[in-house]
């Protein structure tokens, strides 16, 4: 970070953008200059403006069918928009999420590209940048689900590597992002996407990072009260019981496992009786024991009990 800083305040901005525009039609040179933009702005999205932005919607546009190009410019687009609101907005409306659709679309089958496009998609709902009272992070996850069929796409995207836990992890992490509406849920479980992720949890449930990007999909979903009772009804519970006893050293996998366990019994009383009768406090109980000094497990924990 201190060398990209030290680059950035050298003037290295002006002169990398310089030789971009002068890529058109020479692929290695756009590759490197991609390549250097990414590495400078990353950590430092503020260098950016808009004849920047403008190359690279054009690089996205102009190379839909090149991989690794594509690749680099999605990466690019990562770094300056991850906490940085005006990068995204701007971004946004210059068409960057249908070229995210798009680069998923065609490269479904190319494991980093469809990562990296994920994890750029995902970056495009957050409100991270302190600097901005209130951000567009909700209106951009339901124009990427309206606009360009997010979730058919993250979730048919997914069908083809059942292979590759650190591409699902990122294609469940994104799918979480998205469902910021009631009818979003049910879009997921109409997609075939509770099913889908219901087996993923019983046979990868040894692989701890899927294992936790499943059951923050699974919590986000169940916002909705009828896919509350498809997750129980599919057996949802005894999985996330099974996931929490398995890796009840992993902070990560208890808090969500105890999220995902009271958001499932919330306004469902007869949930409860289901969840009770699976071990689900006492899996909490034993996260709760496991991790002391964890804030969040011990709220997670409370909030759980609470609801029961």
């Amino acid at each position: 970070m201190a060398h990209r800083y030290l680059a950035g305040q050298k003037s290295a901005y002006p002169v990398v953008l310089e030789a971009w525009k002068m890529c058109d039609g020479e692929r290695e040179a756009l590759l490197n200059a991609l390549y250097a933009m990414s590495a400078l702005t990353d950590g430092q999205p503020d260098l950016l403006e808009g004849v920047g932005q403008e190359l690279l919607i054009r690089s996205l546009q102009n190379n839909l069918k090149d991989a690794e190009v594509t690749l680099f410019a999605i990466r690019l687009a990562r770094h300056v928009c991850l906490k940085h609101e005006q990068n995204r907005q701007d971004l946004v409306k210059a068409g960057i999420l249908r070229h995210l659709a798009q680069a998923i679309s065609h490269h479904g089958t190319d494991p980093d590209l469809v990562r990296e496009a994920c994890s750029a998609l995902r970056i495009m709902t957050f409100d991270d940048d302190i600097r901005v009272p209130f951000g567009h992070a909700h209106d951009h996850a339901k124009m990427i689900v309206l606009e360009h069929a997010g979730l058919k796409l993250l979730i048919e995207a997914a069908k083809g590597f059942t292979d590759n836990n650190l591409v699902l992890s990122e294609l469940c992490s994104t799918v979480a992002r998205l469902c910021v509406r009631n009818e979003f849920c049910q879009d997921v479980v109409d997609l075939g996407g509770l099913n889908f992720m219901l087996a993923l949890l019983a046979d990868c449930i040894d692989h701890q990072e899927l294992v936790k990007q499943v059951l923050n999909a699974i919590k986000a979903i169940a916002g909705n009260d009828d896919v509350k009772d498809a997750i129980v009804s599919s057996g949802g519970t005894d999985l996330i019981v099974l996931a929490m006893t398995r890796h009840l050293s992993n902070t990560q996998i208890c808090d969500q496992g105890c999220a995902a366990l009271a958001m499932l019994a919330l306004r469902k009383p007869e949930n409860c009786k289901v969840i009770m009768e699976g071990g689900g406090a006492l899996a909490a109980l034993q996260a709760m024991k496991a991790h002391p000094k964890d804030a969040s497990v011990q709220v997670e924990y409370h909030n759980t009990i609470v609801i029961y």
